[in-house]
């Protein structure tokens, strides 16, 4: 499936099936710490970058082929921000007429300052936001976004969407060492979190290749002081076991690019994550995929992970260019 992947286990959602309704990687964003490495270009434009028709298909198939009790929820998570996609609100009331199993959307939140955007995430039953910062300038470091996203727009939007909706939301926060994990910041962001009031704040760690070769996660005593200055909203999210992760199919090179283009992870993970197949076919068909320029290797956190060949990811010293 070209659209529909999992259900894989997820830190916030239990056995999640994803559904990526944006090519990598088609962001307002370009996030320092983003798993998927840089946005280039940024780009704010809302269309149809995907046929909605096209999607519902795979949905309708992936959700008869699984039992009762092996999906918890049905996630839209974009290779990049899924309110881009102009048919959004469309895909999810889809999703409500075939399944019982509650939806949730994870969105990087910019752009829910638009009335529309706002109508199109109410049928959902969980929206789960980013807010990475308290303030405009350290937003524009981490977030980096398209011009016209100020900080007071994702800010407003926020306010204006949790007084609307009916669901649960979840505002993710991650924490990066010695930028939002200080006593400062993580002040200012409290005190933004309290005017817009969510369910819960999740907290997490970069703890795939980020984009930047500078990000580091917060260390314990950085975690630790989120947990104490956003108070009892405050969550840790504890990363998910890679032995139960992926779906296999009988196309073992298709499986590894369905994997690593949403999930870039080390070899290790990869061959834990799919026991069908032995340590020694798995390592020979990365090797393939990158010969034929399909799949990289970037180093992380002293780590080698695969990540499909398009994405971007820094080297010390680059610049940021849009």
């Amino acid at each position: 499936m070209n659209y529909v992947f999992g259900p894989v286990p997820s830190r916030r959602l239990g056995q999640s099936l994803g559904i990526d309704t944006i090519p990598l990687k088609t962001c307002n964003w370009n996030c320092v710490y983003c798993q998927l490495g840089r946005t280039r270009p940024l780009t704010n434009e809302r269309r149809e970058y995907v046929p909605c028709r096209d999607i519902l298909i795979e949905l309708e198939q992936a959700l008869r082929i699984h039992h009762a009790g092996e999906i918890d929820w049905v996630t839209f998570v974009g290779s990049g921000e899924p309110t881009l996609h102009n048919g959004l609100g469309w895909l999810i009331r889809q999703v409500k007429r075939l399944t019982e199993l509650p939806v949730a959307v994870i969105t990087n939140g910019a752009l829910l300052y638009q009335p529309e955007v706002r109508t199109e995430l109410s049928a959902a039953d969980a929206v789960l936001p980013s807010l990475d910062a308290g303030t405009p300038d350290l937003y524009r470091k981490i977030n980096r976004p398209w011009p016209k996203l100020t900080f007071q727009r994702l800010v407003d939007g926020l306010g204006v969407f949790r007084r609307e909706f009916t669901g649960k939301l979840w505002v993710e926060v991650m924490l990066i060492k010695d930028v939002n994990d200080t006593e400062t910041a993580l002040k200012e962001l409290s005190s933004v979190v309290d005017r817009i009031r969510p369910d819960q704040v999740h907290l997490s760690l970069p703890t795939r290749p980020p984009a930047e070769s500078w990000v580091q996660p917060a260390q314990e005593e950085g975690l630790q002081r989120a947990r104490a200055i956003l108070g009892q909203l405050a969550r840790v999210l504890v990363p998910p076991q890679a032995k139960s992760e992926f779906i296999e199919t009988e196309d073992l090179e298709a499986t590894l690019l369905s994997i690593i283009t949403r999930h870039p992870m080390p070899e290790a993970d990869l061959m834990a994550g799919l026991p069908a197949w032995q340590p020694e076919q798995v390592k020979a068909a990365l090797t393939r995929l990158e010969v034929r320029g399909r799949a990289q290797r970037v180093k992380r956190f002293g780590t080698w992970f695969w990540s499909v060949a398009k994405a971007f990811y820094a080297k010390d010293g680059l610049p940021v260019s849009h």
